[in-house]
């Protein structure tokens, strides 16, 4: 298959990945142990696991849009140089 038939670049997998790590630090930011009927944990309401973790998981998702929105720079590049000189650029 043809690089210039591919939808993403090098680039674009490489902002994939490391979103989805964005997005996995942000769900281990949220993890924690829970409150039973018979314990209260206060911690479930700590500002790491209701304001810190869902921004970073919002980061890392926005990000992957962007990934996939991202059109490859080498596509335009490779149709540049595929063009045939002018005939003024010849004559020199």
């Amino acid at each position: 298959m043809d690089k210039r038939n591919l939808a993403f670049d090098r680039t674009n997998f490489i902002l994939l990945a490391v979103c989805m790590a964005i997005v996995i630090v942000g769900f281990v930011l949220m993890s924690g142990p829970g409150s039973t009927e018979d314990v209260y944990n206060p911690d479930i309401f700590s500002a790491r696991r209701i304001k810190v973790a869902p921004v970073v998981c919002l980061v890392g998702f926005v990000g992957m849009v962007y990934a996939i929105i991202r059109k490859p720079k080498s596509v335009a590049g490779e149709a540049l140089e595929s063009v045939e000189p002018t005939q003024e650029a010849t004559a020199e």
